[in-house]
């Protein structure tokens, strides 16, 4: 998940999905809640630990973090010098969670609805044109609630959520002119942010926990949709339509759209990205087997 947050448009909750935690998470995450208070009063820090899932939770955190590191070095590396390469294994890896989701479920007319939603929706997601934002503290704190749910949701990039509200370029300029000089303002900001991400958090994972305990079929079915729409943005040729100017002052990709190979402007390197995309079906298929031999 820590890798997958470092490669734009992948979402880590796409990962969590993947690998099987996804409600897990969702449900450790729920235990953020005015319960905490109980549980202490109660048992003391075992009733806080227990509530929270701590030591899932502390290991799937060292585990995201050792993964930050190895993306920022390695992930970045390989989108920037091999960047088809690495679009396809991600292709490979979600297309073939889809299938097997789908392969899992007892799909019927009701689940290919939820399905085609969440395609529909993320696919409107990923082809939005961003907005131009606001600075007024409310629509920081609604940023935040927004991107925070956004990551929790597979196929959809909490970044990118920023990026289509207009806040991305507001945000991390606020997060850098903090770190080299402290100040009320950026303070501010980014204190209304957090709160926001908080107040997303707690809420989203709520509502999230209670519909996969009660629609599990079709909130799976919506998720795989999420992930199915999120390939359009992930398909590994693309034709770039607008840039922006990262926090950095480099010119990256905005808005763009997939074509064939063929039509792809650079090398396509067409072997190396099918070789790729099949590992990620591989790699999918091995964890399939796995859980069904477990």
């Amino acid at each position: 998940m820590g890798m997958a947050e470092v490669v734009p448009g992948v979402s880590g909750g796409t990962i969590a999905f993947i690998t099987g935690i996804y409600d897990r998470l969702i449900d450790a995450i729920k235990g953020f809640d005015g319960g905490l208070f109980k549980a202490w009063k109660e048992e003391g820090f075992r009733g806080v630990w227990k509530r929270i899932d701590g030591t899932f939770l502390f290991t799937l955190l060292a585990g995201m973090s050792a993964g930050v590191v190895v993306g920022v070095f390695g992930i970045s590396y390989l989108l920037e010098h091999y960047p088809v390469p690495l679009w396809s294994f991600f292709f490979g890896l979600i297309l073939a969670s889809v299938v097997y989701v789908g392969s899992q479920s007892a799909f019927g007319l009701r689940q290919l609805l939820f399905l085609a939603l969440g395609a529909a929706v993320a696919l409107g997601i990923v082809m939005a044109t961003p907005s131009s934002g606001k600075e007024a503290l409310w629509f920081v704190f609604l940023s935040g609630a927004l991107a925070v749910s956004a990551l929790m949701l597979p196929g959809i990039s909490g970044s990118f959520i920023l990026l289509l509200l207009g806040m991305y370029s507001y945000i991390l300029p606020t997060v850098k002119d903090f770190l080299s000089s402290p100040g009320w303002q950026s303070f501010q900001i980014l204190a209304v942010f957090g709160l926001g991400m908080l107040a997303g958090l707690v809420l989203f994972s709520h509502l999230l926990s209670y519909l996969l305990h009660h629609w599990h079929q079709q909130m799976y079915a919506l998720l795989a949709g999420f992930m199915l729409g999120s390939l359009y943005k992930i398909w590994p040729w693309q034709q770039i339509l607008s840039t922006r100017i990262n926090s950095r002052g480099e010119e990256v990709p905005l808005l763009s759209k997939p074509v064939l190979p063929a039509q792809f402007d650079g090398d396509p390197m067409l072997w190396w990205g099918i070789g790729a995309m099949l590992l990620g079906v591989l790699l999918v298929w091995g964890m399939g087997k796995l859980e069904v031999d477990g």
